[in-house]
C-alpha cells in the first residue's frame, strides 16, 4: 500500500520556476512540498555559461540551480527527489502519485515541469541516439575531441551548442533550414567569427548516417530546402538543437493546452483552466523561454496560489 500525505501546496518541477515558486510559497507560510522530477534543476543543469542572469555576469548553470535549491530549502521548502507519475485533477484536493509510491494530496498545485528536447523524428536519428546522436553538447561534447561534428538548428540553443563544441571538436558545422538565424545577435557574432565553425544554410536533415558494431554516426544526409538537391556531410557526432517541447503529458486531457501542448494560462496570471492549478515556466511559456522569465512566473504562481487558497478559506 502506498503512503499518503497531504500538503497545502505541491510544486511539481525544479527549474527556476519551481524553485522560485517554492521560495515565495515558503515565505507565505504555506509549507510547500516540491517534487524535483527526473532532471532536478531542469535544463540549466546541462547548460554551461549563463550570461544573462541578473546579478551574475557569468555563472555556470548547475551552480545557479544548486543555489536556487539551497535557497528554497533554507526558507522551509520540503524538497523530494522523486518523479510524479500520475495526476488526478478531477476532484479537490488534487492527487499526485510518485514513482516512489507516495500519494500526495494538495489543496493547490503549481506545475513547473518545463520542457524537453525536440527531435527531428527520423528513424535513423532514433536508432543512433547515444551512438553519436545527442541533444546535449555539455553532456557529450567531451567525447568528440579532435573530431568533426554537426549541430542542427538556428536558435540560441543551437548556436550555444556549436560554440561550446569548439572546445573539443576540430570542426563544427551548423546546419540550418533557413537563410538566417533566430539566435541573439551577440551569439551570432561569436558564431560567425569563430574559425572552427562553418554554417550550411537552407538545408534539412533527411537521414543520420551510421555504420559499425556498435553503431556510430558517420555523417548526415542533407537536402536543400528549395532545390531538393542532396549532399552528405561527414561527421562523427550530430547534436540536435531544434527547440523544446513542453513536458505537459501529466495534464493532457485534464487542462486546456494550446500551441502544440503548452499549458494555457489566463493572460496576466498563472491560472490554468482549472481553479487551484497554476502553471509557470517553460511548460506554459512558448514565447520567451528564459530562466529569468521562468523565475518571474514561479513568483507569480506562488502569489496566485496564496491568494486563491485564502479565498477558499474565507
Amino acid at each position: 500500500m502506498s503512503d499518503t500525505r497531504h500538503c497545502r501546496i505541491l510544486i511539481i518541477g525544479s527549474g527556476p520556476a519551481g524553485y522560485t515558486a517554492a521560495v515565495y510559497a515558503a515565505r507565505a507560510m504555506l509549507a510547500p512540498v516540491l517534487v524535483q522530477g527526473m532532471e532536478p534543476g531542469g535544463q540549466l543543469t546541462i547548460t554551461t555559461d549563463v550570461e544573462n542572469w541578473p546579478g551574475d555576469i557569468n555563472v555556470q548553470g548547475p551552480e545557479l540551480m544548486q543555489r536556487m535549491e539551497a535557497h528554497a530549502r533554507e526558507v522551509g521548502t520540503e524538497i523530494i527527489t522523486d518523479h510524479i507519475a500520475t495526476l488526478e485533477l478531477g476532484t479537490r484536493p488534487f492527487t499526485a502519485v510518485s514513482d516512489g509510491g507516495i500519494r500526495y494530496s494538495a489543496d493547490a498545485l503549481v506545475l513547473a515541469t518545463g520542457a524537453k528536447a525536440r527531435w527531428l523524428g527520423l528513424e535513423s536519428e532514433d536508432r543512433l541516439k547515444g551512438f553519436g546522436v545527442s541533444a546535449c553538447a555539455t553532456c557529450d561534447g567531451f567525447f568528440y575531441r579532435g573530431q568533426e561534428v554537426a549541430v542542427v538548428g538556428g536558435g540560441n540553443t543551437a548556436v550555444e551548442e556549436a560554440l561550446f563544441l569548439t572546445n573539443f571538436a576540430e570542426k563544427v558545422t551548423l546546419v540550418h533550414r533557413r537563410d538566417s538565424l533566430r539566435a541573439e545577435k551577440i551569439l551570432q557574432e561569436r558564431l560567425f567569427r569563430h574559425p572552427k565553425i562553418e554554417v550550411i544554410w537552407d538545408h534539412v536533415v533527411e537521414e543520420v548516417l551510421g555504420a559499425g558494431t556498435p553503431p556510430g554516426v558517420t555523417g548526415l544526409r542533407l537536402k536543400h530546402a528549395q532545390t531538393g538537391a542532396a549532399r552528405d556531410l561527414p561527421c562523427t557526432g550530430a547534436f540536435i538543437a531544434i527547440g523544446h517541447a513542453p513536458a505537459s503529458e501529466l495534464v493532457a486531457g485534464q487542462l486546456e493546452l494550446h500551441n502544440g501542448g503548452y499549458v494555457w494560462v489566463r493572460p496576466g496570471t498563472t491560472e490554468t483552466s482549472l481553479p487551484g492549478v497554476f502553471a509557470a515556466g517553460d511548460i506554459t511559456d512558448h514565447v520567451y523561454r528564459q530562466a529569468v522569465t521562468s523565475a518571474g512566473m514561479g513568483c507569480m504562481a506562488a502569489l496566485d496560489a496564496e491568494r486563491w487558497l485564502a479565498e477558499q478559506a474565507g
